[in-house]
């Protein structure tokens, strides 16, 4: 990918955001479809539709309802009762008060019943959904590439994550178990006024329904600019507080803590605000919806007790009119609950789907291979790469590292010798010209056989929040305990780990930071160890060691590396005196190349970094026997003698 490319690819990547910002309801639906009605699982598919049928089971009891409740109470009003006759005993069966209350209540329990049982069934739908699909955002979060995680914050990205799980479930379940329960529920009971009453009550109620979804449009679109906000200072609060624990030792260095809480205190403060008005807006929109429906209701009141003075309807009707207007309000109150939440809900996923909408930087070719290793020759041919369009990393670099030998990169800070490990591993792909191992272009074979033959110890190693076991072990996860162990031995933290209570089931912390920074790196060069690969990466692999720690792993690493392609990145140049070349990097360029020897003898950059190397650590060791000689003293004093101490005194 070239620069040209790679700012294209930003571009496109802003794009499909905002586009991802303006997502639908429908949009999201189609989204959510293939989750909610699984190709894989007929299983699913059958929960689907007995919760439809459960559906309509407890609409039709729900619908019986009001017509218990006006039976019942025409009959205790007197009117369409029977007499009461031993012959007629069925008749007044069905005419007693009692039996029409008991029905009421038998509606009821069917309603509740049904409803309750469908939820139930749905759970494994809905749940399916919100795991499959957060699984595939985390997979996705991994296969883009590392600009993408550099460019963001992990805070915000486990933040996306979390909502957009929460509001997959609030979509899933609202379509379902609400807005098509809710449509079919209003769609009969205006059906049933039409029968039961006319048509004055059913263009009153549709007035009223009308009035209610658009105030309820209008005024749910206005609170979604609220929630974003909202929103956006919940990830900003959540971000800060996260980065400022992990940096908890550094916080802790510059006597920060008031600091930080100013800073977390700042974005509290604005979710507060904008949580105020998220509330505040909630309840106009209750107020709004309350009395929009309240006045339909009265409306159709009034024109049923107007109806019962002239004789044309029981107060049975009255009371039914009543159940059915108020039983209308809870579906109605749920199309409002429904689409707030799910309008709520597509602005929590969209974050989701605008990360699902990225494509990947480095992708495997159409028909890519696996990398076969035959010897690990790795070669780089003219290759040139730039982070950004305006600054150019490397420019042209080309090299080999022969089968079984070691290559040492090595320059100033900025050269571009880190950069040059990324590209070996394709975290980003060059801008031109390629990367081959035995000949075939790392571009051509698959990115999880190219990274299963390249082994890496980073410079700044961190760790999973587990045991030491653990992160061994994640170098080849299918080792047994006694390999684990052997690898730890070769990287010299056996010792180390057996001394700790609880041995290889020590827990490490967050990002390692129980452990020192030489036993982190041990740690690394353990799992890498472990790995066992044919191509070694070595990043600063023994920064973070004190010196004779740093010649024991050198002296392993040396055991490991043979036989196997090596390259190495150095600081410490008394690291590579023994490689079978060191490169110079200077500016992206090689700017000097040959054995440790050649390279002293050409006087050159290599020559200057290794003198001024040399004299700091004279200098240092110099000053530790200066300190060694101070606590010599000290412990031992010289002697005075008393006879001049006491001349001295007179």
């Amino acid at each position: 990918m070239t620069s040209t490319d790679n700012a294209a690819a930003k571009a496109g990547s802003n794009e499909q955001d905002l586009k991802a910002e303006r997502a639908s309801i429908i949009d999201t639906l189609v989204h959510l479809w293939p989750y909610m009605w699984p190709s894989d699982r007929f299983d699913l598919k059958m929960r689907v539709v007995w919760s439809m049928v459960l559906l309509i089971v407890a609409k039709l009891a729900t619908l019986a309802v009001p017509f218990t409740f006006k039976w019942a109470i025409d009959v205790l009003n007197g009117q369409g009762s029977a007499p009461v006759q031993p012959s007629n005993w069925m008749l007044w069966l069905i005419a007693s008060p009692v039996i029409m209350t008991l029905s009421y209540g038998g509606m009821r329990i069917l309603m509740a019943v049904f409803t309750q049982w469908r939820d139930g069934i749905f759970a494994s739908v809905a749940m399916h959904a919100v795991r499959k699909l957060a699984n595939r955002t985390f997979v996705h979060m991994h296969d883009l590439s590392l600009r993408f995680h550099l460019e963001r914050k992990t805070g915000g990205l486990t933040r996306v994550l979390e909502r957009g799980r929460t509001a997959i479930d609030t979509i899933v379940r609202m379509v379902i178990l609400q807005l098509i329960p809710t449509i079919i529920e209003t769609v009969l009971l205006m059906g049933v006024l039409l029968w039961q009453f006319d048509w004055r009550y059913v263009l009153v109620t549709l007035v009223t329904v009308i009035a209610y979804m658009y105030f309820t449009y209008v005024a749910t679109e206005w609170r979604i600019e609220i929630r974003r906000k909202m929103n956006e200072s919940d990830t900003e609060a959540n971000t800060k507080a996260i980065d400022s624990l992990l940096n908890y030792e550094t916080v802790k260095y510059f006597g920060a803590e008031e600091r930080e809480a100013r800073r977390y205190d700042h974005s509290i403060e604005r979710f507060e605000q904008a949580s105020v008005k998220t509330y505040t807006s909630l309840a106009l929109l209750n107020t709004g919806q309350a009395v929009i429906f309240t006045i339909g209701l009265t409306a159709t009141m009034v024109m049923c007790a107007m109806a019962i003075h002239d004789g044309t309807h029981t107060i049975g009707d009255f009371v039914m009119v009543n159940a059915m207007m108020i039983q209308l309000y809870q579906p109605l109150n749920f199309m409002g609950f429904v689409y707030r939440e799910i309008r709520q809900a597509v602005i929590d996923i969209e974050k989701m789907f605008g990360v699902l909408s990225r494509k990947p930087e480095v992708e495997d070719a159409p028909g890519a291979k696996p990398l076969h290793v035959a010897q690990g020759v790795v070669r780089f041919e003219d290759v040139k790469f730039a982070y950004d369009p305006e600054r150019q990393i490397l420019k042209g670099l080309s090299f080999e590292v022969p089968a079984g030998k070691t290559v040492a990169i090595v320059g100033p800070s900025g050269a571009g010798k880190s950069t040059i490990s990324r590209l070996l591993f394709r975290l980003y792909d060059v801008s031109g010209g390629r990367i081959t191992i035995d000949g075939q272009d790392i571009r051509s074979v698959t990115q999880t056989s190219l990274r299963a033959s390249i082994g890496m110890v980073p410079q700044d190693t961190v760790l999973f929040n587990d045991t030491i076991r653990y992160n061994i072990r994640y170098g080849r996860w299918n080792a047994t305990d006694a390999e684990v162990e052997e690898a730890a031995a070769m990287a010299q933290i056996d010792g180390f780990i057996r001394m700790a209570p609880h041995g290889y089931e020590t827990e490490v912390g967050e990002r390692g930071l129980k452990l020192s920074g030489g036993e982190k790196q041990r740690v690394a060069i353990a799992r890498t160890i472990l790995k066992g690969p044919p191509i070694l990466v070595l990043d600063e692999a023994t920064s973070a060691l004190d010196s004779h720690t740093e010649q024991e792993i050198q002296n392993e690493l040396e055991k490991v590396s043979r036989n196997r392609t090596s390259l190495v990145i150095a600081h410490r140049l008394s690291t590579i005196v023994a490689a079978d070349e060191i490169i110079v990097l200077d500016q992206g360029r090689i700017v000097e190349r040959g054995t440790h020897a050649q390279l002293l003898t050409a006087g050159g950059l290599y020559a200057s970094m290794w003198n001024r190397q040399r004299e700091a650590q004279e200098a240092r060791e110099k000053l530790a026997m200066m300190a060694d000689e101070d606590v010599a003293l000290n412990r031992n004093p010289p002697q005075v003698d008393p006879e001049l101490t006491s001349d001295a005194a007179e």
